[in-house]
């Protein structure tokens, strides 16, 4: 897949069949659409083009929505390349962006640019000024530049009623099982390992410190997990634990991951996490001594969630 950063990096001539849309989750929804567009596009010799920009509309229009996201732009990136997506152009969106009219968007963008023979776009697609032009509008420029628009009907995208919001939503409340169902895969964070206080090694369970690097990536609900990993081309599995480490009187929001039969220095390194079960809330506990009784609980519920996966 070739990923491009602007519009204006853009140097392909083939003709594209394209989508357009932040996409922010690629869920099972989105890959209806994106199962179409793929296919369109092996069969007629196109391009398999998603449209999307970054930062999200959102966060430019509404500067105090404070909205989260639920994929970074490279884990966005991995899981379109592995849809098999032959384009990604990420466009910057900006306050100036905003205001370019329709007939503008659609001719030197849709198609000088992006060569584009065909959309397949959702039923409520607006775009332009002020979110003005609709599907109906689109069809005609499509008339006008001579390209075609599949629309996926309302009945078609309300079959999957899923949205990034709903899964946003489920995840800030822990509700783990809900948001991978309908991501169609784990909910994953992506950081790089730093150093912590060391305590976890002091009761047997030494922890990765993650950073997310992204600040608007969303971060679930806080409590322990169960997880995995890639690691030197292996899968190992672990727990992790997101929240501010109240028996030790912790303050700020931590991520720590305690790997399972993996003894080795991660320090510096990139690590993707996959959570794949919600185990229980984070508590304070009296003692030390209480905590590692937990964990040691944790990781036998963990190792229970793994298995029944």
């Amino acid at each position: 897949m070739i990923t491009v950063r602007g519009l204006s990096e853009y140097r392909i001539e083939r003709p594209s069949v394209v989508t357009i849309g932040t996409f922010d989750g690629v869920h099972i929804g989105h890959r209806k659409i994106l199962s179409r567009l793929t296919v369109y596009a092996a069969t007629h010799n196109m391009q398999a083009t998603l449209l999307t920009f970054f930062p999200h509309p959102r966060m430019v229009l509404q500067k105090d929505s404070g909205l989260k996201l639920l994929n970074t732009i490279e884990e966005k990136s991995d899981i379109l390349e592995e849809i098999g997506l032959d384009c990604l152009v990420i466009h910057p969106f900006t306050l100036r962006f905003s205001r370019l009219t329709a007939t503008r968007f659609v001719r030197e963008m849709l198609v000088e640019k992006l060569h584009t023979k065909k959309i397949i776009i959702g039923y409520d697609h607006r775009f332009g000024r002020n979110r003005t032009a609709n599907i109906q509008d689109l069809e005609a420029f499509g008339n006008l530049f001579d390209f075609s628009v599949e629309e996926i009907s309302a009945q078609e995208v309300n079959e999957v009623s899923v949205s990034s919001t709903k899964i946003r939503k489920a995840l800030e409340i822990g509700d783990l099982k809900t948001a991978n169902e309908f991501l169609g895969y784990p909910y994953m964070l992506s950081g790089t390992v730093k150093r912590g206080k060391g305590l976890g090694r002091t009761l047997g369970f030494p922890t990765a410190n993650l950073r997310i690097d992204a600040d608007y990536k969303l971060i679930p609900a806080s409590g322990v997990y169960a997880v995995s990993c890639q690691l030197d081309g292996k899968k190992v599995y672990g727990m992790m634990n997101i929240g501010s480490n109240p028996t030790v009187d912790g303050t700020g929001q931590h991520i720590e991951v305690h790997f399972f039969e993996l003894d080795r220095d991660l320090y510096d390194l990139p690590l993707r996490v996959n959570l794949l079960a919600r185990l229980r809330d984070e508590r304070k506990f009296d003692s030390l001594e209480f905590l590692k009784k937990q964990l040691e609980q944790d990781r036998e519920d963990a190792l229970r969630a793994i298995r029944e996966l």
